[in-house]
């Protein structure tokens, strides 16, 4: 075999190796685009379905933790869980004496021996809202003021008529100076309370003993809701009054929260930053909907700061523009004031001059001079002494 024929063996032997590294090439970098467009669209379906899920009225309750309020209990875990709340009345345990204190822990000690049951000890701490409180004082205020416009209209009558019953007259006017000194003082106090109501840092501490039952059919019972219902209420109560009974030997008072004051209380629970401005009170006239809601979006909490820091910054440049027009204002007052004198001065020497053929020369001649040292003497700031026309 001649050496041509070897080498074109060997030319093709490498051709055809050629194209099978370059087709193995091309197969696997076609086989890991694949790859990578698989995972494109399985992340693609995964977003979007995570974006588009929506969320049932069913999974709000369950992030509440409650179906409703019924019977002076909360209701959970598909009305087979119940809970009842005492508010406690806390005690100045500091400012008592050694044997107060003695007391009391005695009494502490005896409440946990009692306990047969797991307790829950919930507090809260809320800004005091005296809205309530200055409509109250108001609504008075106006009663003593339309009391205090009778009397007035009756003393002013018996006085007008001249009327004899000295008694009545001082009755009356007693009366008047009365409820004058309490209009007074209920002016006081609303204004007062008002000023104390704008302070965000008054705060008070409200204290919950939280007693659970949870009904469990083991012995096959057959009970409907009302039934299971009934039977939670009886046990917690019973828990609840041993509870007050015992706590009472400390010297706290404990009472059982009834269904509006347990929906007051889980809606400060859930609406801390409106709780303060927007109560219960309202809640209830719009249906409970705020139960529902926790604190508004970020973005109209901005929106609205920034519409207060317009309104200010408003209001500033608003009450610098008036400044300034009123300092513009002065400063002309002023230039004019300092101008009046020169004005009078060269209004003088007109007139003399007009009036010069009535007076001899000499008299006229001084006189213009007369005002010109008295126009330098007023700039001065020291005035002349006349000099003797002659």
């Amino acid at each position: 075999m001649s050496i041509n024929s070897m080498l074109l063996i060997l030319a093709g032997f490498l051709l055809i190796t050629i194209i099978v590294l370059v087709f193995i090439y091309f197969h696997e970098t076609a086989k890991e685009k694949r790859i990578e467009k698989e995972k494109e669209e399985s992340t693609n379906v995964y977003s979007t379905t995570k974006t588009t899920k929506t969320y049932s009225v069913n999974s709000i309750f369950n992030f509440m933790e409650f179906e409703k309020i019924e019977d002076n209990m909360l209701i959970q875990k598909n009305g087979k869980k119940f809970l009842m709340f005492i508010e406690c009345q806390g005690i100045n345990y500091d400012l008592m004496s050694e044997v107060e204190k003695t007391a009391v822990e005695r009494g502490f000690i005896q409440f946990l021996n009692t306990l047969r049951n797991p307790i829950q000890i919930y507090v809260q701490t809320r800004t005091i809202n005296l809205d309530m409180s200055v409509q109250n004082y108001k609504t008075r205020l106006a009663k003593i003021d339309d009391e205090l416009r009778v009397k007035e209209n009756k003393y002013r009558k018996l006085i007008e008529n001249n009327s004899q019953d000295e008694k009545q007259i001082k009755h009356l006017n007693y009366e008047i100076t009365r409820l004058n000194n309490l209009y007074e003082y209920g002016k006081d106090v609303i204004s007062n309370t008002e000023r104390m109501s704008q302070n965000k840092n008054v705060l008070r501490k409200k204290y919950y003993i939280i007693i659970s039952f949870f009904f469990s059919n083991v012995d096959g019972e057959n009970l409907v809701d009302y039934e299971i219902r009934d039977l939670a209420f009886s046990d917690l109560y019973a828990k609840a009054q041993s509870i007050i009974r015992t706590l009472s030997g400390t010297g706290v008072i404990g009472r059982i929260l009834n269904s509006y004051e347990i929906v007051d209380l889980l809606y400060n629970a859930y609406n801390r930053d409106e709780s303060e401005k927007y109560g219960i009170e309202k809640a209830v006239e719009a249906g409970f909907d705020e139960l529902y809601v926790t604190a508004p979006d970020i973005l109209e909490k901005r929106m609205r700061a920034l519409d207060k820091e317009i309104g200010e910054k408003a209001l500033n440049m608003a009450q610098d523009a008036v400044i300034s027009a009123k300092n513009e204002r002065e400063e002309k007052l002023i230039e004019k004031e300092q101008s009046m004198n020169d004005l009078i001065n060269e209004l003088a020497k007109q007139l003399i001059i007009e009036n010069s053929e009535y007076m001899p020369e000499d008299v006229a001649i001084d006189a213009i001079e007369k005002v010109e040292e008295m126009s330098q003497a007023k700039k001065r700031g020291r005035p002349k002494k006349n000099k003797e026309v002659g």
